[in-house]
């Protein structure tokens, strides 16, 4: 069974480009979702989500309800953010961090490396780091 990723992120072409990336690993993409508002819609609606991909910032509102959320939930997810992760709530101070601009390919490796080993994701044909041992560390913070 494929895993079931929700997107939220704002930039179009950066989630269209993470929509691509999860779906060519063979996911079921969830979104993108552009706001808090869709995002929440999403998660009202899907019984199911394995993991996500959260823009801290969308629109210039903060997506702490998201990730509020997803914790509610324990869905995994990991957060991007162009901004330093000193200015995250300490709720989300073990999330796994990726500061903006970052690869397709490390964004991938680390929402991967949230999924139980039963359920990793194939990496796509193609990546610069495809058959090499995936990252064990996340960037987060401390």
């Amino acid at each position: 069974m494929p895993n079931r990723l929700l997107i939220v992120e704002d930039d179009y072409f950066w989630a269209d480009e993470l929509s691509r990336g999860l779906a060519s690993a063979g996911a079921i993409v969830l979104g993108p979702a552009a706001s808090v508002a869709a995002a929440l819609e999403i998660l009202d609606r899907e019984p199911c989500v394995d993991a996500a991909i959260l823009d801290i910032k969308l629109r210039g509102t903060r997506a702490y309800a998201v990730a509020d959320r997803l914790l509610e939930r324990a869905v995994p997810f990991l957060i991007l953010s162009g901004y330093d992760s000193s200015d995250l709530p300490t709720a989300y101070a073990r999330t796994p961090w990726l500061e903006k601009p970052v690869s397709l390919t490390v964004t991938l490796k680390a929402l991967d490396a949230l999924l139980p080993s039963d359920r990793r994701m194939p990496e796509p044909p193609g990546s610069r780091l495809h058959g090499r041992r995936r990252p064990s560390v996340i960037n987060s913070s401390p």
